[in-house]
């Protein structure tokens, strides 16, 4: 008997940079970011490895994130990254918060907008039906209104594209347990210091898998339906 027909599996690891603040304190810009593959995830043992000879140079670290980790650790990372970028797409839409609408501006009303715009984006570079399960995580979201929010834009997104055939979940997890999402926040980190900051020399790492970024209001043109 033939060995069964491998089932493929899409992923998608979503992460965000700026904040939702509209105040005078928040962020010029929010952007939110994703990364899309397929198995075999081949930066695991590089970054694994990574990891634990910064242990044993004496740092305490604990997990990757951009912001936060020295600028040796994150050349180190970029490295890793930037050598494993095959199969890997990332795409990243930019919101100027400035212009938009006041209705929108809670949180729970913007962020499935933005949400649901950027898979609408992601999904339609890939054959769909070919697919067994869309499986999005995002980092674990300790409040309940932007647990909701995400929930709301996935699974209207998802339910909207996917053929009947083709299962979804959404799944957060603890982004410090998940070197994807890990991935993810360096490339959302990267381009969203080329927006907000006139810096591109983390962008030009990644560059090579960056598919699309755009900003959505940019000619006053709104979101999407």
């Amino acid at each position: 008997m033939p060995d069964a027909v491998k089932q493929r599996f899409l992923y998608i690891f979503l992460d965000e940079a700026g904040n939702l603040d509209f105040s005078k304190n928040g962020t010029k810009y929010f952007v939110l970011g994703g990364i899309t593959k397929e198995r075999p995830f081949q930066a695991y043992k590089e970054l694994t490895e990574f990891k634990y000879d910064q242990v044993e140079r004496g740092t305490a670290l604990e997990y990757f994130h951009a912001s936060e980790n020295a600028q040796a650790v994150r050349n180190g990372v970029f490295d890793i990254i930037e050598k494993n970028l095959a199969g890997v797409a990332v795409d990243a839409l930019i919101v100027e918060k400035l212009k938009v609408d006041a209705p929108l501006r809670a949180e729970e009303q913007l962020f499935p907008k933005v949400l649901g715009t950027l898979l609408r984006e992601v999904l339609k570079h890939y054959p769909l039906a070919e697919f067994a399960e869309v499986i999005v995580f995002t980092d674990s979201l300790p409040v309940q209104r932007k647990r909701s929010a995400v929930e709301k834009g996935v699974k209207k997104t998802l339910a909207a594209m996917l053929p009947a055939s083709v299962r979804y979940r959404v799944l957060h997890h603890a982004s410090k347990s998940n070197l994807d999402l890990q991935i993810a926040d360096y490339c959302t980190w990267a381009i969203y210091r080329k927006w907000n900051g006139n810096d591109d020399r983390s962008f030009r790492r990644v560059r090579a898998a960056v598919r699309r970024e755009w900003d959505v209001l940019q000619a006053g043109t709104g979101f999407p339906d």
